[in-house]
């Protein structure tokens, strides 16, 4: 069967649809090529793409609460499609070729460099927060901060809009510190750039809205004293090792709450995956004690490997204390 563009008059069989991509879709699971699955959901944070038909899409990390949605913009790209029948299309996603497949109605497969991503259609979200979402990318690029500096934004439900709560999109987060850019950057220039980060940081804490704090400490309030982490605790506790397979739920229990963490860190610099597993249980609040008890490490090595991750993103010296205090400010 010859290809064909779709265009905006094409569709996608399902009759009221004239694009095949219109509307909202949430990445739910990444395959790798070495056979790892990864699962994403929409409580514990994954990529949602909004697309104008078949052209454009805009893309963002979103987090489902029980207020509304948690996004942070990130990209937007123009794209093309091309029908080669049976379900199956030529993708090309900001001039980069990629096969995409439909599985069904509501999910498709896109591949690239061997990856499998598979997203599914999310019209509710679409139906309610469409405008929003977009309205935040607007937002975001008039903001007077560094490329690299990530704001996310609260959109509230219909209802508490409704009720004037939060009837307007408003800033909600300012999360990171702007690292990503540190690693293209060497020496003096580097380190006068993460000092001016955390700086931005200490500053944007300091000049939150006291809404947007109180948001915040209620997720954070939330996740402490639920049955999952005091389940955890009770097993770190106990000084038992974590398997290799149990790392990936301490993971995604900070990014429950932390949702650009574990990308902040890897893009902070290189760790190991002892410094990475110490930082994710300084993360979850356990006492340096007990990390070393579960990694099966002395306390004065737990301690050493704070202080060295923080001369080595820093550059100069400083204690394992003042390495735990920026990893709790960061990741929100």
């Amino acid at each position: 069967m010859a290809a064909s563009l779709v265009i905006g008059c094409g569709s996608d069989g399902s009759g009221d649809r004239p694009y095949l991509l219109q509307g909202a879709w949430t990445l739910r699971q990444i395959d790798y090529p070495i056979g790892h699955t990864e699962t994403l959901t929409e409580v514990e944070g994954t990529e949602l793409r909004l697309y104008d038909g078949d052209s454009v899409f805009h893309q963002c990390w979103m987090t489902r609460t029980e207020s509304g949605l948690m996004v942070r913009p990130q990209v937007q790209f123009p794209v093309m499609l091309i029908d080669k029948g049976y379900g199956d299309y030529f993708y090309q996603e900001d001039d980069n070729p990629r096969p995409l497949a439909v599985v069904d109605d509501t999910t498709i497969v896109i591949q690239q460099n061997g990856i499998r991503y598979t997203w599914h259609r999310a019209d509710d979200i679409a139906d309610e927060w469409d405008s929003e979402i977009k309205g935040a990318f607007a937002v975001a690029e008039t903001q007077d901060v560094e490329t690299d500096v990530k704001l996310s934004y609260m959109l509230s439900t219909k209802e508490r809009r409704q009720a004037s709560f939060i009837h307007w999109l408003w800033a909600a987060i300012a999360v990171i510190a702007a690292i990503a850019g540190a690693i293209y950057v060497t020496g003096r220039r580097r380190r006068q750039q993460l000092q001016l980060q955390l700086q931005q940081i200490q500053e944007t804490l300091a000049g939150r809205p006291q809404e947007v704090q109180q948001a915040i400490e209620s997720v954070e309030t939330d996740f402490f004293s639920s049955a999952e982490y005091q389940a955890l605790l009770c097993r770190i506790a106990t000084g038992q090792r974590l398997k290799d397979d149990e790392w990936p739920g301490v993971e995604r229990q900070v990014r429950k709450v932390y949702p650009g963490f574990s990308s902040q860190l890897h893009n902070l610099y290189d760790m190991s995956e002892l410094e990475y597993h110490v930082c994710l249980l300084v993360k979850l609040r356990v006492a340096p004690s007990d990390i070393a008890a579960v990694l099966a490490r002395d306390a004065s090595t737990i301690s050493t490997v704070r202080s060295r991750l923080y001369r080595k993103v820093f550059g100069r010296k400083g204690g394992a204390r003042e390495w735990d205090d920026f990893i709790l400010s960061i990741g929100a």
